[in-house]
């Protein structure tokens, strides 16, 4: 497809979008499913906030590591077969987690599911790169990133309801059921897609990483991905906690927070992709950001606060975020040329990931649990993800302006 093309979408396409939100919940929520469920595995597991924070990394270490090592291989096999191995690995590993009786079991659990679930997004986000045209993956992404806030308004509650009842393990195990239907499905629904095997590089796989890996213009976007990541990954892992032992949220009450910004999150998320389009992606992006960066502020620096404010300031995060991402996801898939999307998705997943798996672990150095609970140095982290947001939009600056000359060039 080109970019002057009509926008709009064939059943097939609608199918293929709904098909991959589902599939990125299940991911998303997997991920994300481990820092709200930290006040209970913490204790259980006798563990500490710096061991915690290795647990959280561990999934983007290993996502990393294997987003490297698919990414010579990615442009060269069917990508609905690939990203159903892929995706059968990360229901095994999800298993794994379900059934961990001890930390270090965890530890290597979460390893397994990382280094399958990390390579399932950029796939994703090739098969999007490959079917739909650059001024319509606003939309696109901005269906898809809903997936993020629908695992938090379905599956985050759900899911601790069940370590509420019977245990931290029940929600992946329930992750685990949910993805074996949502493979199903896959299996069934999607057509084989090949097109960009008639594009695709004639390298060998390690040739055809290096490429695209030391390719300058791909850097670009890569070191840009990096820095995107930091700030979430920095502010997730302890944000129950803080949540909980700071702002005064109840165990009780912490599923309807998460429900709220989730609820928040899927009116978001296609609307910002809607007004990505139009406005362009960089546009929106400043002003996301510069949202962004007050409210972290002002959020990590909080102290007691009522209910209905913690509701409030984490719904209004969660939108900038959600917004930023939608952005920045649409924009950088403009990036490489057809027949290196799949490496080169999948060489940025993997910066991504490592950058995201180093924030994780600085958090846990960064911030102390006092032996009330409290989290300490928070507000440090907000000043270090205001730092990295505002670099973040000054890389990508430069990504749109080669994104612009890209797509002229073509036209």
């Amino acid at each position: 497809m080109h970019d002057n093309d009509p926008t709009t979408f064939t059943r097939y396409q609608k199918m293929v979008v709904a098909l991959l939100a589902f599939l990125q919940c299940t991911v998303v929520l997997d991920f994300m499913i481990l820092s709200p469920l930290g006040p209970m595995v913490m204790p259980q597991l006798g563990i500490g906030a710096k061991a915690f924070g290795f647990v959280v990394s561990a999934y983007a270490f290993s996502a990393g590591i294997s987003g490297l090592l698919a990414a010579g291989f990615a442009d060269r096999f069917d990508r609905k077969r690939l990203l159903l191995t892929f995706y059968s690995g990360f229901i095994l590993g999800t298993v794994l987690c379900g059934i961990a009786p001890n930390y270090h079991f965890l530890l290597v659990a979460r390893v397994v599911t990382g280094l399958f679930g990390g390579v399932i997004a950029s796939i994703s986000y090739a098969i999007v790169a490959d079917l739909f045209p650059l001024s319509t993956r606003g939309r696109v992404m901005g269906t898809i990133q809903s997936a993020f806030a629908a695992s938090m308004v379905m599956g985050i509650p759900v899911g601790l309801f069940l370590a509420n009842h019977f245990g931290w393990n029940g929600p992946f195990l329930m992750i685990a059921a949910v993805g074996l239907l949502v493979g199903l499905l896959i299996a069934s629904k999607l057509q084989p897609i090949r097109g960009h095997l008639v594009a695709g590089s004639a390298h060998r796989p390690l040739v055809h990483l290096f490429k695209t890996a030391t390719n300058r213009h791909y850097m670009v976007g890569f070191a840009a991905t990096m820095l995107v990541a930091t700030g979430g990954f920095m502010l997730q892992p302890f944000a129950s906690n803080f949540a909980v032992h700071n702002l005064g949220v109840s165990l009780d009450h912490l599923p309807m927070m998460y429900m709220a910004a989730g609820i928040t999150g899927m009116v978001v998320g296609p609307l910002m992709g809607r007004v990505a389009d139009r406005i362009g992606k960089f546009r929106l992006l400043a002003i996301a950001s510069a949202a962004g960066m007050f409210v972290v502020l002002w959020w990590t620096s909080l102290d007691a606060i009522p209910f209905w404010l913690a509701i409030v300031g984490n719904c209004v995060l969660f939108a900038t975020i959600n917004a930023r991402q939608v952005s920045t996801m649409a924009l950088i898939s403009g990036v490489p040329d057809a027949g290196d999307r799949g490496a080169y998705m999948s060489v940025s997943s993997s910066m991504q990931q490592f950058a995201g798996a180093v924030s994780s672990s600085a958090s846990g150095l960064i911030v102390v649990q006092s032996a009330s609970g409290r989290i300490e140095n928070y507000h440090v982290l907000g000043w270090v993800v205001f730092g990295a947001m505002a670099l973040t939009l000054v890389q990508m600056w430069n990504v749109n302006r080669m994104v612009v000359r890209k797509n002229a060039s073509r036209s």
